[in-house]
């Protein structure tokens, strides 16, 4: 495990979520949501299996219906049946009191519940509701993440800081009472919690925006006014490029300046997409900042008019699924294989020395170069590969260092 980076490291609470630690000195953790029908047993279970393969230390599931608060002890025996025990949060808005209250199996198959106080109830209800989901926590002692959205945002909170605010000398702009009213939303909800008897190491907040500058801001100040862990995400962040550009911009800021207990990239799928790309995205972040390993790094040079593209393009992908078909067998038998360093290079200008930088290098012939290609191990030149098979080779080049680099768990 890589140290954690941040500079002044914020320190929260320790909150358990089943056998995964939040908060305190505990490594930042990478968690996703599946986007099936609760109900739908069958696709549920096949998608938190993958999120979980793919890294995802805490999956979140929708509990929106009576269909789908039945199906969750099912897909809990399922998992637990595959030996699969990554912990499941129960994502529950507008009835979550009353499945709650009406599905004990429900809610002791959940290891977290996640409450929206901006939809939890309306007018007189809203006390009633929360505190039935409060009394269901502190009779299953399961943890809870107090949610806080802009997109359903506590109106009358809202409201009445809009009110207050019309009658200050200087009144603020409305984009900062709408950050104020998300902050105090998420303090006052913990607030009332805390009251109701749920202990302080039962908290978790979050407060999420789709504009990078706002989550920033909005997480500052919560970051600031306590000391809960606190779930990172920029909410609706899009699709692709755009969703990961923001997001990355976002959680950087604030991961330096150490605020942030766990983390979910929420991007859109591409049609037909593969949902475990938020959760590469994620480790991607944690790994590139050195807050944390998940697999070796695989740099490789951009390609530029020197390289023989297609051929190094082909080399560098071939290496970077290697790797990531392995490592889940690596990182079981192999402490610490995650923190390898391996480099594809294109070309004689930084192939040798970039190469001789990584624990194992590659530095492919370019563009009117001799059609050889040095390997270098732990900085020194090993061997030189020729022919139509330097990518088999190369494969075989890491999965040796692996086993001799590496102590095998016994």
């Amino acid at each position: 495990m890589m140290k954690n980076l941040a500079k002044d490291k914020r320190k929260s609470f320790l909150v358990k979520v089943g056998s995964v630690c939040v908060g305190g000195n505990s490594p930042i953790v990478v968690q996703s949501m599946t986007n099936t029908d609760t109900a739908d047993v069958a696709s549920t279970v096949q998608q938190i299996i993958a999120l979980s393969s793919s890294g995802s230390e805490l999956v979140r599931i929708t509990v929106d219906r009576d269909a789908a608060a039945k199906a969750v002890p099912k897909i809990k025996e399922k998992l637990m049946s595959k030996n699969i025990t990554v912990p499941l949060i129960g994502d529950f808005h507008y009835i979550g009191h009353r499945l709650l209250t009406e599905y004990p199996d429900c809610a002791k198959s959940l290891d977290k519940y996640r409450i929206n106080p901006g939809n939890v109830g309306f007018g007189k209800k809203k006390d009633m509701h929360f505190s039935k989901m409060i009394e269901a926590a502190i009779k299953y002692q399961r943890p809870i993440r107090i949610g806080v959205n802009w997109g359903s945002l506590d109106q009358d909170l809202l409201t009445t800081m809009m009110d207050k605010n019309a009658k200050k000398r200087r009144p603020l702009d409305a984009d900062e009472i709408m950050r104020e009213t998300i902050v105090l939303s998420a303090l006052e909800s913990a607030k009332r919690a805390l009251k109701l008897g749920l202990s302080k190491d039962k908290i978790i907040l979050s407060c999420k925006v789709s504009r990078v500058q706002d989550l920033i801001k909005v997480y500052k100040e919560l970051g600031k006014r306590c000391r809960y862990p606190l779930h990172l995400g920029l909410t609706e962040a899009g699709m692709g490029s755009k969703g990961i550009v923001a997001s990355t911009a976002a959680l950087s800021v604030l991961l330096q300046e150490g605020i942030g207990d766990t983390i979910r990239i929420s991007l859109t799928p591409e049609p037909g997409g593969d949902r475990t790309q938020e959760v590469i995205v994620a480790q991607e972040i944690l790994q590139s900042m050195g807050f944390r390993s998940f697999l070796p790094q695989v740099s490789a040079c951009p390609g530029c008019g020197r390289t023989t593209s297609s051929f190094f393009q082909e080399l560098a992908e071939k290496i970077q699924k290697h790797v990531r078909n392995k490592i889940p067998v690596w990182r079981k038998k192999y402490p610490g294989v995650e923190t390898m360093n391996l480099a594809v290079m294109g070309c004689i200008v930084n192939g040798p020395g970039e190469s001789k930088h990584a624990d194992i290098g590659i530095s492919l012939p370019g563009t009117g170069e001799d059609p050889v290609a040095p390997v270098f191990i732990d900085g020194k030149k090993a061997m030189t590969l020729r022919g139509k098979n330097i990518a088999g080779e190369f494969h075989q080049i890491i999965d040796d260092y692996v086993r001799s680099h590496y102590k095998e768990r016994k």
